[in-house]
């Protein structure tokens, strides 16, 4: 780890406080303000739609700013967002705030490429290393995003628009952090007329078994992440439990996500990354099977914290995997072709996360989270077996 990955992984943290607490307040808000219940987890879905609908716009900017610029350009839509939704909360306007959250995504969106340029930063032979261990600075989020919501929601008049607040200082610091990163240099652009000029298409790069492995796995992993997480605090609510324990269950689904960073880029660089992927899917199986056992704080607790640690070992091999399916030339269209895949799952599962917890219930959700983690293995499956028949 170098000055640049510290400072790099506190951006990360960063930008997990203010996912967490999106998470943590936007299905309440919408909740509060929705003209019908199931519409409650629209912000939510609101800000992984914007997300998706980024995607193709921050590809451009990385490409045509660089890093650090096309970075501060998200921390100052992240910054303007926040402060709309306190405004609209203030205003009682639920489709502001929706809006807001929709804009908010250009903020993720961007943050989701932290992780590719810690790899740019380190040697080749540490790069699963510093993809780990930057991703584990959003241990920082686990910590103060939940805190953060539950201390700030009535620090003013209207419940959570402090916590908008707070988080438009949360982009003023991470923007302050990013002005002393040193990114790594653009690779050198071929020669005009070279066929490897632009590289290939999407569409060539899915045809390519590790690369579609690796974006089916990082999009179906964030996926029944997302499905479950954005249901807790309604699901929590819906039992009798307080905002103070969803935000301990938050927390250490957080602790769960990214305090593997520590370790998982050891793990990849000795059993492959398959493999490590393959435990993430059993983790997440094991997380539906303890939510199915009851709705008690214990039981949304473990099963919470068993789901970010199976998320941890997807994403972070995953984009492990990724790194070696594309040339360099080809790294903004490969790496906009993985996020958008990860956030239109996202956009999906936040809609229908909220639509079923509040007319099926936690259960169902449930169990209807093993259609995707089933898939994933079978993904990971394949692949394992055809690199295992090629000839070498």
């Amino acid at each position: 780890m170098n000055r640049n990955l510290w400072l790099l992984a506190l951006c990360q943290g960063l930008l997990l406080t203010n996912n967490v607490a999106f998470i943590a307040i936007n299905g309440l808000v919408g909740l509060r303000l929705a003209p019908v219940g199931w519409m409650a987890t629209l912000p939510v879905m609101g800000y992984v739609v914007g997300a998706a609908l980024s995607t193709p716009l921050v590809a451009m900017s990385q490409a045509r700013w660089g890093r650090k610029l096309a970075f501060q350009s998200g921390l100052l839509i992240a910054l303007l967002s926040a402060l709309l939704a306190a405004w609209a909360i203030f205003t009682q306007q639920f489709w502001w705030v929706v809006v807001a959250t929709v804009v908010a995504g250009y903020y993720s969106a961007n943050g989701q490429l932290y992780r590719f340029a810690a790899a740019e930063l380190a040697q080749p032979s540490a790069r699963e290393k510093a993809v780990s261990l930057v991703l584990a600075g959003g241990l920082l989020g686990a910590i103060v995003g939940p805190n953060l919501a539950a201390r700030t929601r009535s620090l003013l008049d209207v419940p959570f628009a402090g916590a908008y607040v707070a988080l438009a200082g949360v982009a003023l610091l991470s923007m302050a952090l990013m002005a002393f990163i040193t990114f790594a240099p653009e690779p050198p652009k071929p020669a005009a007329g070279s066929a490897s000029l632009k590289g290939r298409s999407a569409l060539q790069m899915l045809r390519e078994p590790v690369f579609m492995v690796a974006c089916m796995a990082a999009a179906l992993g964030y996926g029944v992440m997302n499905l479950l997480m954005a249901a807790t605090p309604l699901a929590m609510q819906q039992c009798g439990l307080s905002f103070e324990n969803t935000a301990i269950v938050l927390e250490w689904h957080v602790i769960g996500m990214f305090a593997p960073g520590f370790f998982t880029g050891h793990l990849i660089r000795r059993f492959g990354a398959l493999p490590v992927m393959g435990v993430g899917v059993l983790l997440n199986a094991l997380c539906i099977g303890v939510a199915l056992t009851g709705q008690e704080l214990h039981q949304f607790t473990g099963a919470l914290f068993l789901l970010g640690v199976g998320w941890n070992f997807l994403f972070t091999g995953g984009t492990s995997l990724s790194l070696t399916a594309y040339a360099p030339e080809e790294k903004d269209r490969a790496q906009a072709v993985i996020n958008f895949a990860v956030f239109a799952v996202m956009a999906f599962t936040s809609f229908a996360s909220g639509a079923l917890v509040t007319t099926q219930g936690w259960d169902l959700l449930n169990a209807g989270s093993l259609v995707p983690v089933v898939l994933t293995g079978g993904l990971l499956w394949w692949l394992y077996r055809k690199q295992r028949m090629a000839p070498v």
